[in-house]
């Protein structure tokens, strides 16, 4: 079957740059995801986003849809033929829709009876008679949370729409997208080629931009910067005086540049030299987040005065140009360094006394009463974990940088401002390192506190405002977490996995939901229930033979800490994979059913007098002899020691079941019985409810 490529493109103003991968991928799978649903077959998908453009290119997209076999049922066959056979009027007509004659249909025959069924081959549209609706339909599914709508039409799009390109292969599909006819004109660069550009067929797409300065492919693009970025700062450095160096290029800074230009073109700039006596992130901030410029530094890591920034236009005059971006990053360097003086004219103290003025949450009142709840949970984790004298002061401090003119200019730097400040009063270094550090991880993959000190009061930072937010009932709902909690418990996980601290989660959930000024009962069970759902997420992504079963069968018995549910969900996946196992885990599972039927008296305990058969006394020895080290090293933490030594009473158990009548019919009986099956499943919950698992 024959095949031509395709290409679709929404030419636009220019489009919001941190959604332009995001609304590119998006059109990309919805076209392809629309062919498919046609049963169009195609080719390579690739992806084309710059700042006034989206467009697929999709290659060898067949000219048809495939032939489909289709089968219709009609009348029963008793109704189908008079007395004589002649074709009934139900057959006839349904014959007539078929197009067929009656005599061209088709008996089917199933064990529920038997029908006439005309069975025929469907042939399969034109792909050309099908594009228009699909790529309208792929255009009004882009995830869009703003639309704006402009000029005297109705259309809607994040961005004014003021081009659409639909060409199968050098034939134009005309259609309507956003209110705008379908064509082959496209644009290239702004200023470099402002003519409309006749594309003569789809494949010709990429070339054709290129030759009106713009590399179309986002990708491609993108590495375009990385290498001219790179090249000139190491130019730069080796230029100021120094043995190499190089550019501080952050990916998210890079998608961005590139989601702003269509033809980069990289340039060189210079700041006074007096501005390094900044803190390192401040410069970076300035430059990097302000400015969208590329920081550069020397061979060993230290910032020298210099700049790359990525131009949109290939100018004939680039020093014009270069000193315009000198000229913008400079009286911002101005500011920070004033900032800096002034902030550091008053303690942190100070700063730290006029938090009772900035309200966290109206229920939940100043971020000064915030501070003292922290401090409060900081010391009582603290005291737990044994982190120090140091803890009270570092809560005490860990807000204060948010009061000062630093932070409020370049809010990024909260916490991080407060170690620069806290250092320059000579505050102990783990100290003003805490204070940094109770912000992380502010992302996942983002590195975690160092400090005993710091993972301290991050703990505290962020359980208080989980347990606090569900106290007035403003959990998370759906995609809307405006307070971050799921990132919040996500940190708490790590820091106590990752640094290795075993705290009784539960029990600190308590102190902070009594230490709330909005008192609601149950909060501390729904938010440990919250950060568990996390905790099984969490687990459930690491590929270690982890099951749902697994994580369930430890929940039950709701440990006490995540640290302990780690351990005790590594000694499970040991455990199961000894042979005795399986056998042990549905022995349990029937343990359980049969318990929950029987409704035993919790008073009920064994009377070993009362057994009648050898194998109720031989369970009876194997528990009472099992169960004292099983619980010992079970509350030592050994719990892979623990479940292995219940592998000693599998013998007893299977010959126990089947050679004993449970359910006897002397009470008596029946209840030592029951009893000692309790006795047995006490022993095989201990670690985590075996019963849970699939027997």
């Amino acid at each position: 079957m024959s095949a031509r490529d395709l290409l679709f493109e929404i030419g636009t103003e220019e489009l919001p740059p941190l959604t332009l991968p995001a609304l590119s991928a998006a059109l990309a799978s919805a076209l392809a995801g629309g062919l498919g649903t046609a049963g169009i077959t195609h080719g390579e998908v690739q992806i084309f986003a710059t700042p006034r453009r989206l467009a697929v290119l999709i290659g060898s997209v067949s000219e048809r849809q495939p032939d489909r076999q289709i089968e219709r049922r009609g009348p029963p066959l008793a109704n189908a033929f008079d007395a004589h056979g002649n074709a009934t009027q139900a057959a006839t007509a349904f014959a007539k829709s078929c197009g067929v004659a009656p005599a061209a249909l088709d008996r089917l025959t199933t064990a529920k009876g038997s029908w006439l069924v005309f069975r025929g081959t469907e042939p399969g549209s034109a792909t050309s008679s099908l594009l228009g609706a699909i790529a309208a339909q792929a255009s009004a599914d882009l995830p869009v949370a703003k639309r704006m709508r402009w000029g005297a039409g109705t259309a809607e799009f994040v961005r004014p729409v003021h081009w659409i390109v639909l060409l199968f292969g050098s034939e134009v599909i005309p259609c309507e997208v956003f209110g705008l006819p379908s064509g082959r004109l496209t644009h290239g660069h702004r200023f470099h080629a402002p003519q409309p550009i006749s594309l003569a067929a789809a494949g010709d797409y990429p070339s054709a931009l290129r030759s009106a300065h713009v590399i179309a492919s986002f990708a491609e693009r993108r590495e375009t910067i990385r290498d001219a970025v790179a090249v000139l700062a190491a130019d730069v450095a080796r230029d100021a005086g120094g043995s190499g160096g190089g550019a501080l290029i952050e990916p998210a800074l890079l998608d961005e540049v590139t989601a702003l230009v269509e033809w980069p073109v990289p340039l060189a700039g210079h700041f006074d030299e007096r501005f390094l006596a900044l803190p390192r992130e401040v410069v970076i901030a300035t430059v990097q987040d302000h400015q969208r410029y590329f920081p550069v530094e020397d061979a060993r890591g230290a910032l020298i005065p210099w700049f790359v920034t990525v131009s949109n236009i290939d100018s004939r005059d680039p020093g014009v140009v270069r000193e315009g971006n000198e000229r913008v990053v400079r009286p911002r360097l101005s500011d920070a360094a004033f900032f800096w003086e002034q902030d550091r004219k008053l303690s942190l103290d100070e700063h730290a006394a006029r938090l009772t003025g900035v309200t966290f949450q109206a229920k939940l009142g100043s971020y000064a009463d915030k501070t003292g709840r922290i401090r409060r949970l900081a010391e009582w984790i603290g005291e737990k974990l044994g982190s120090g004298p140091l803890v009270a002061r570092a809560a005490e401090l860990a807000k204060a940088d948010l009061m000062t003119a630093m932070v409020g200019e370049f809010p990024e730097l909260q916490g991080i401002m407060g170690r620069y400040y806290a250092e320059a009063e000579s505050e102990p270094p783990e100290l003003a390192i805490a204070i940094a550090e109770h912000y992380l991880p502010r992302f996942a993959g983002d590195a975690l506190p160092t400090t005993k000190t710091g993972q301290v009061v991050a703990l505290a930072d962020k359980l208080d405002t989980l347990v606090g937010i569900f106290a007035i009932d403003q959990k998370p709902t759906g995609a809307k977490d405006p307070f971050g909690l799921r990132r919040a418990a996500l940190g708490v996980l790590r820091i106590l996995l990752e640094c290795r601290l075993d705290l009784d989660l539960q029990r600190t959930l308590e102190f902070a939901a009594a230490d709330q000024p909005v008192q609601r009962p149950g909060v501390a069970d729904e938010v440990f229930s919250f950060i568990s759902e996390r905790l099984r997420g969490m687990l459930l992504e690491r590929d270690d033979g982890t099951t749902a079963e697994m994580i369930d069968a430890v929940l039950a018995n709701r440990p006490h800490s995540p640290l302990d549910m780690q351990a005790r969900l590594t000694a499970l996946r040991a455990f199961l994979r000894l042979p005795e196992a399986a056998a042990l885990s549905a022995a349990n599972k029937r343990i359980g059913n049969i318990l929950r039927r029987a409704h035993l008296d919790p008073s009920v305990h064994v009377d070993a007098a009362r057994f009648t058969e050898d194998a109720e006394r031989h369970l009876h020895h194997a528990v009472s002899h099992v169960g004292p080290h099983v619980f010992e090293t079970m509350a030592q933490g050994r719990y892979e020691e623990s479940l292995r030594l219940l592998t000693g009473l599998k013998e007893s158990v299977d010959r126990f079941f089947d050679e004993v009548m449970v359910m006897d019919e002397d009470a008596g009986r029946r209840g030592n019985r029951l009893a000692l099956l309790r006795d047995a499943q006490h022993l095989f919950s201990g670690v985590a409810d075996l019963s849970r698992l699939p027997g």
